[in-house]
């Protein structure tokens, strides 16, 4: 998920995977194509924010990492991802 993110970056995203929704993409890249778009999206994010919900060997089935402005953050409790946002 895109927040606030330039045209250029979200159109960068495009050539692995399908915006299904404004800043939502899916796709199923390889882990080091991932890890390559992850890098370049930390890199270039500036004020905006970037999620990425990937598989893992764990119960949820799932991993997270954040990147940018920070809206939200995941919490690790007892094993279980959760999200914890600033309280304004």
């Amino acid at each position: 998920m895109l927040i606030a993110a330039s045209e250029g970056l979200r159109g960068h995203l495009t050539r692995w995977m399908i915006e299904i929704a404004a800043g939502v993409f899916v796709g199923n890249p390889s882990a080091r194509v991932r890890d390559r778009v992850w890098t370049l999206l930390a890199q270039r994010i500036g004020e905006g924010q970037a999620v990425m919900i990937e598989p893992a060997d764990n119960e949820q089935g799932w991993a997270v990492r954040t990147a940018g402005r920070d809206r939200g953050y995941p919490i690790d409790y007892d094993g279980l991802i959760l999200f914890a946002r600033p309280h304004r």
